[in-house]
């Protein structure tokens, strides 16, 4: 197997088939954001009436757009603020680029902005837009064509994907990204393997940054691309739809455990199944004083056990029967049919993604175990189904009386999965 250097203190991996090359960051577009035209601020020199409190000596007043146009021709990056004569109250920005200009329909909402992104300072949104212009006008077919060939087909999670033999444990280095992080960790060879797409969100970086996807500089002044709120991955938000879905959530990301996406959750501690859930399971099941996770000394009623493992499945973001699934589970209630409704509540199950189908198969099993005694605990199928259908199950974004029809339905599939466990998982 083939092993190269990435710095000098740490190896990374290679297969067979694909060796580990450090990325190559493509400087072009980074050199056109240098090159990008300066803002210049044409101050008006006399007093003008009315003058917003949140513009500054660059806000002229009610002129032209011809009158405009002659003022900022002195310079490129020359820009002003006027008052529309058309619409009288409303502001815009006028921006000398490619020997023309530029008029822009200006907002102020407590931070100033003509598109998706706010500034703090009309400055800072002009040279943001200067730099925009400049480079999506000079290379507006290399952006075009920044998703083809990427880099991430053969570096970082890609790569990893195809198992790599791993060198006994590779020291930890501060100046790894989050694209070969994952080279660090050892697989557990015991751990089903699920797919999660990445939690894009837009961020705002501080100094230069090069896309993990294309290895093109993210230009801007603010919001200059997404990260992966689980996993850390920073992509241009175009290359984000190209993107697999091969989340590798990070624990310095993932810092909670109740109200995480369930996915998300096991990835992180790279485990099959949350670790509360099986905690709380086995904490149940062995009261009869086998050693357990959680101290029966510390928690002498069980209820505070059981009333935790409810919690985590009813704080869920995406419920454990997700909203995907939820309506053809409902449908499947309503099947008068017994193996037709047992078949369509297997259909219902292939809908679940795997982490999901996993941990319900795992809780259905502890709760056809607790029917096993139902006559010391009084908790026979049903009435599982009438504590457990609200928890594991929501309806999406149904009103009110729909919801509290609904709840009938989801105790009886409830009942139908507990009753039918063996069968159907």
């Amino acid at each position: 197997m083939l092993i190269k250097k990435y710095k000098k203190n740490y190896v990374l991996p290679s297969s067979d088939h694909d060796e580990y090359r450090p990325p190559v960051w493509k400087s072009y577009l980074y050199q056109l954001q240098q090159e990008a035209p300066h803002p210049r601020r044409l101050t008006c020199t006399c007093e003008v009436d009315n003058r917003p409190k949140y513009y500054g000596r660059e806000y002229h007043g009610m002129v032209s757009r011809e009158e405009a146009d002659q003022l900022l021709s002195v310079a490129e990056g020359s820009y002003l603020i006027r008052e529309s004569q058309r619409q009288p109250g409303t502001y815009t920005l006028a921006l000398r680029f490619g020997n023309q200009t530029k008029n822009f329909r200006l907002y102020h909402d407590g931070k100033h902005f003509v598109g998706e992104k706010r500034f703090e300072s009309i400055h800072d949104l002009v040279t943001d837009g200067l730099i925009t212009l400049y480079i999506e006008t000079k290379a507006a077919e290399y952006i075009a064509k920044m998703t083809i060939n990427p880099i991430y087909e053969h570096i970082g999670y890609t790569t990893l994907n195809k198992e790599p033999t791993l060198k006994k444990h590779l020291p930890v280095c501060k100046e790894l990204t989050s694209l070969v992080r994952r080279a660090t960790l050892k697989d557990n060879v015991h751990t089903t393997k699920y797919e999660k797409v990445h939690n894009f969100k837009v961020h705002t970086f501080r100094g230069p940054h090069w896309c993990e996807y294309c290895a093109n500089f993210m230009w801007g002044l603010i919001a200059q691309g997404v990260k992966c709120a689980d996993c850390g991955l920073n992509v241009h938000k175009q290359c984000s739809k190209m993107v697999p879905n091969d989340c590798k959530p990070d624990l310095k990301h993932v810092k909670k455990v109740y109200s995480c996406d369930l996915t998300t959750l096991v990835k992180a501690h790279n485990s099959k199944r949350p670790m509360v859930v099986d905690m709380c399971i086995q904490e149940i099941e062995s009261r009869d004083g086998e050693k357990a996770d959680i101290s029966v000394n510390v928690y002498e009623d069980i209820n505070i056990i059981t009333g935790a493992l409810k919690l985590y499945f009813r704080d869920l973001p995406i419920p454990l029967i997700t909203y995907d699934a939820y309506p053809r589970f409902m449908e499947a209630a309503k099947i008068t049919d017994p193996d037709k409704r047992l078949e369509a509540h297997h259909e219902g199950l292939k809908l679940l993604p795997p982490a999901h189908c996993e941990t319900l198969c795992y809780l259905m099993a502890h709760l056809k175990r607790v029917t096993q005694n139902d006559k010391d605990n009084l908790m026979n199928a049903e009435n599982l189904g009438i504590v457990f259908g609200p928890t594991l199950m929501r309806a999406p974004d149904l009103d009110a009386m729909t919801a509290l029809n609904d709840i009938r339905y989801q105790r009886q599939v409830v009942e139908t999965l507990i009753k039918n466990e063996d069968i159907l998982f």
